[in-house]
């Protein structure tokens, strides 16, 4: 089937009842002088363009397929439409603002079952898209993943009709950096109107201050040898994007230093968890979520330690408070082996000191954005048993338990994910959540017919997501038991600013 488009017309290809257009370049490619630059329009072409393959992957740290010329989108729509303009879903993916692509996500069975239009992107990552320099560009510096972004959902309000979608009714989501993306969004005046629902998926609102952020892209030049202040610009410009990649690896940084959105711009003028703190961000429903375990696979750091070595890590994270913590979280209270890894992933899920993820902080979040916009959701993803998700594979070691951790509720929304076969009441819960997740992107409210009802965070109600026919909403007390929110809520502390790694190794030093 052809489609045509602003740019020129596309073909696509139809299996199992979608119609899939691929590789769909939105902004012209961010190579040679557009390399730094906010993304500018993609060129027109003649003919038909065939868009039956992904485009190139932006340049990360691993994998085939990289490019910096790499900003398209792929759109998935049913193959048997009505007249109707139908509802729109903007994907965002995950993998900490250095990995990851819209390839990666399948939209087909969210479009197929819920009678919606769904729509995959790429953004610049790494260095590409989120570093600050002093003379870099003249706007955008550090943003230019997030501009990416708003480059994508203003081609889908210009084109996505001709897809059969409605440009009226377009909700962003995105599951970790992709979830912090859609709060980042929501902050942004200049991404004001192009989407009316949000959707985070274990993301939140953390960012990086402009000095932050200044600071960082020093240290990138430098480690790519372009020391002097004067020529670090035209240095890093004339260097090639392997080699930028290679000198970005600790631009990447870990799993808590790595690139976010930057604050402090004109695009991001105020960081995102002070726009939802203060009310001044783009007040659309929201559907929020986390899985119960977030943070225990990146525990695994901890897996030998001994009650020493853990009561000295969370002394040297908590300090004055850190004896009150030990009492709720006791050594002795979980089981080996991985016993460190067990009890210190319990303290910061609960916590939620991994950039205010899952557990109590995450609540409040919720109660922050549910105070201003009455249609808010709130779940927790809590399987005790999903099939073993990280990028790149499992990393689940023998005899280790890894719960619901971070990524886990992907494959029962993009089935192609899983890296085992669900069980057949794992599959009743994909069914359950392809079609919650559908019903907030038609009506804003995710409760679908014929099952449990999901009722609004302002109704002291939260949904928990479990196999088979149990998915429930419960009261939110339960979820502030289950995380020891009373406690966490009395104690001032801040996020955690070291890796686990490098936690475990002063722990153990």
């Amino acid at each position: 089937m052809t489609v045509s488009t602003d740019k020129g017309a596309v073909a696509g290809v139809t299996a199992d009842g979608v119609d899939r257009f691929l590789g769909i370049p939105y902004a012209a490619p961010p190579v040679d002088a557009r390399r730094w630059q906010p993304p500018a329009p993609a060129p027109a072409w003649s003919g038909v363009r065939q868009a039956t393959a992904f485009g190139s992957r932006c340049m990360q740290p691993y994998g085939a397929g990289m490019s910096e010329d790499c900003l398209y989108l792929n759109v998935y729509t049913p193959e048997q439409r009505t007249n109707r303009p139908l509802p729109v879903m903007v994907w965002i993916h995950g993998g900490g603002f250095s990995s990851g692509s819209g390839a990666d996500n399948d939209g087909s069975l969210l479009a197929k079952t819920n009678n919606i239009v769904v729509v995959s992107i790429n953004y610049r990552l790494n260095v590409f898209g989120f570093l600050s320099l002093p003379g870099l560009s003249n706007q955008g510096a550090g943003n230019y993943g997030l501009l990416d972004q708003e480059a994508a959902l203003r081609w889908t309000q210009r084109n996505i009709r001709a897809f059969g979608g409605d440009p009226r009714k377009v909700t962003i989501a995105g599951e970790s950096a992709g979830g912090h993306s859609v709060c980042a969004l929501m902050a942004s005046p200049s991404a004001r109107g192009l989407f009316t629902g949000a959707i985070i998926q274990s993301g939140g609102c953390p960012s990086h201050t402009a000095a932050q952020a200044a600071a960082r892209g020093k240290d990138y030049a430098t480690a790519a040898g372009c020391t002097d202040p004067a020529t670090s610009v035209s240095c890093l410009r004339g260097l090639t994007s392997q080699a930028l990649e290679a000198a970005g690896r600790g631009f990447i940084g870990g799993i808590l230093t790595g690139p976010l959105p930057v604050s402090g711009t004109p695009e991001l003028p105020l960081a995102p968890a002070d726009a939802v703190r203060s009310g001044q961000y783009n007040k659309v429903p929201l559907m929020i979520g986390s899985t119960r375990d977030e943070v225990r696979g990146w525990a695994l750091p901890f897996a030998n330690a001994t009650k020493e070595q853990y009561e000295r890590a969370i002394r040297l994270e908590f300090g004055a408070q850190a004896d009150a913590v030990l009492a709720h979280y006791p050594y002795s209270a979980y089981p080996s082996p991985y016993t460190g890894t067990y009890a210190i992933s319990s303290v910061w899920d609960d916590s939620s000191v991994f950039y205010g993820l899952g557990g109590c902080q995450y609540q409040n979040l919720t109660a922050r954005f549910a105070a201003r916009q009455p249609r808010t959701y709130f779940y927790e993803f809590d399987d005790p048993h999903p099939p073993a998700y990280a990028p790149g594979g499992s990393y689940a070691p023998p005899g280790f338990d890894p719960g619901a951790p971070h990524g886990s509720e992907l494959p029962y929304l993009f089935p192609s994910q899983a890296s085992t076969l669900l069980t057949a009441e794992q599959r009743q819960l994909s069914d359950a959540m392809v079609r919650y997740w559908g019903s907030f992107v038609s009506n804003a409210n995710p409760t679908a017919i014929g099952q449990a009802a999901w009722p609004p965070y302002r109704s002291g109600r939260y949904m928990s997501l479990l196999p088979g026919d149990n998915s429930h909403a419960f009261k939110t007390e339960a979820f502030e038991t289950q995380h020891q929110c009373s406690f966490w809520n009395s104690i001032d502390y801040d996020w955690l600013t070291l890796n686990p790694d490098q936690l475990a190794q002063r722990a153990s030093s």
